[in-house]
């Protein structure tokens, strides 16, 4: 059975999950990819386009179509998180309680704090279904896969990959 979360999440929802535990994100999550990573960490957290507390960061680059005053979403597939290991301690110390993605990344940092959640790859059109809304994008400086997308969601199927006590289904 899933466990249901809504965004943004507390550091109580995530030290309830457990490796394996699959889980149905609703409410808003965040694209980032590489470049987005190192802008983000670049900012003063004021001055971020979104409030990092609790937020789910997705490691992916949407395939996006413009539709006169809005974009949606075509296909959402993760990309491989483990070349944002080099941003994890410094997204998880802004407030951030999960990431989505593809492939692992180091446990010790989500420990006590937050999950890592795996999503399929090559299931992209899958995420696409889950994907009701773009509420937003940011940086579109820096291209459409790597800027900051903010979208609304709606029972977004993960696995906890990574959990919040160091067990790692990777290891």
């Amino acid at each position: 059975m899933a466990v249901k979360l809504r965004t943004p999440l507390s550091e109580k929802d995530v030290l309830k999950l457990k490796a394996g535990d699959v889980v149905h994100l609703s409410g808003e999550i965040v694209t980032a990819r590489d470049a987005a990573h190192r802008r983000i960490l670049s900012l003063p957290r004021e001055e971020l386009p979104f409030n990092p507390e609790g937020v789910v960061i997705y490691h992916c680059g949407p395939v996006v179509r413009k539709k006169a005053y809005s974009w949606k979403v075509v296909s959402a597939g993760p990309t491989t998180s483990a070349r944002m290991n080099r941003y994890l301690d410094g997204i998880l110390s802004l407030g951030v309680r999960g990431i989505i993605g593809k492939g692992g990344m180091r446990a010790d940092p989500f420990k006590g704090r937050a999950v890592y959640f795996a999503f399929t790859g090559g299931a992209g059109s899958l995420a696409a279904e889950s994907i009701k809304r773009v509420k937003a994008v940011h940086w579109l400086d820096l291209g459409i896969p790597e800027a900051l997308w903010v979208l609304e969601v709606e029972d977004f199927p993960v696995i906890v990959a990574i959990d919040a006590h160091g067990n790692s289904l990777y290891r």
